[in-house]
């Protein structure tokens, strides 16, 4: 199942980063456990090694329950069925991918960046716009704030935004939209204040 055939008659020490992974995983399937638990499985790999032992482990989790411990949440949103989001030793989400962008409670977001030195500002206007939820602070370094705009609905609100932006003379930076992503989500749930 973890493809090392091919490798059977080498010396661990030989084998590249990618075989001592899939060796690991092989040596942990060897007592048949009901469960594995997995800490950063694809660190340090290649984007082909980490397709790769993606896929081995979604083979296994066909037939096993695995928890997979990460901070790289693309790679739990492409391997997990499941996630759960913890924050400082709390259940802050938990449910299916779909499930967890439902429960925050917008479809997509907007990063602005602005420069300006007034967040409040900046938050107070925009939330006037009716499909932005939430203005989430990013980063407010030398008089540039980065903003998540969290939004709901089909309709595209830049224009609006935009017109926000113009009307309050605040120099923009860079604005676009961005999917809704378990990273932005986890940004959202854990952070301060």
């Amino acid at each position: 199942m973890c493809g090392i055939n091919e490798v059977m008659h080498k010396s661990i020490n030989e084998l590249s980063k990618g075989y001592k992974q899939r060796v690991g995983l092989a040596h942990a399937m060897m007592n048949d456990p009901e469960i594995l638990v997995l800490d950063e499985p694809t660190s340090g790999l290649d984007p082909n090694q980490i397709v790769e032992i993606r896929d081995i482990i979604k083979k296994i989790g066909k037939e096993k329950t695995i928890i997979l411990s990460t901070h790289i949440l693309s790679e739990a949103e492409a391997t997990c069925d499941r996630i759960v989001i913890i924050n400082k030793g709390r259940i802050v989400a938990a449910g299916a991918t779909d499930e967890l962008k439902r429960e925050a409670g917008s479809d997509y977001v907007m990063q602005v960046s602005l420069k300006h030195n007034n967040f409040e500002e900046i938050s107070n206007s925009l939330r006037n716009v009716p499909e932005v939820n939430d203005v989430i602070l990013i980063n407010d370094e030398n008089g540039t704030i980065d903003v998540h705009l969290a939004c709901s609905g089909k309709k595209d609100v830049r224009p609006e935004i935009y017109e926000v932006i113009r009307n309050s003379n605040w120099i923009l930076l860079e604005f676009h939209m961005e999917s809704r992503t378990l990273e932005t989500i986890f940004r959202e749930l854990t952070r301060e204040g």
